[in-house]
């Protein structure tokens, strides 16, 4: 069973940038997709990025494509979320959790870490 703790989230200006970090711990780790999602308060969670356990395959949401990089290094048991050009839609409590199929958007994992919180304000 992969558990996961998120961190790297803050307070930033819109146009700015952060690197969020998902540590996980368990041997499957490095066989799982793995994803990003956020939520706001009011909304249900939302897909942001996903990656093949192999690292070779990425996939994201519309609205973050083109700003957004997932990316993972299975010897740490670690993936990463750099965020460019934020906006204050952006903001949000971010998670990561296993992905069941690549190009999947939904969450493997039933349960989810304790998230990290982005906001994006001026």
């Amino acid at each position: 069973q992969v558990q996961v703790s998120e961190s790297g989230g803050g307070l930033v200006q819109p146009g700015e940038s952060l690197n969020l970090s998902c540590a996980a711990s368990g041997r499957t780790f490095s066989t799982n997709h793995l994803g990003w999602f956020r939520q706001v308060p009011g909304k249900a969670r939302e897909f942001v990025a996903g990656i093949s356990w192999k690292g070779e395959k990425t996939w994201y949401a519309e609205v973050v494509k083109e700003r957004f990089t997932i990316s993972r290094d299975n010897d740490k048991n670690a993936a990463f979320l750099q965020m460019n050009s934020l906006k204050p839609e952006d903001t949000g409590l971010y998670y990561c959790n296993t992905i069941p199929w690549v190009g999947a958007r939904s969450n493997g994992l039933p349960s989810w870490g304790q998230g990290t919180q982005v906001t994006v304000s001026s």
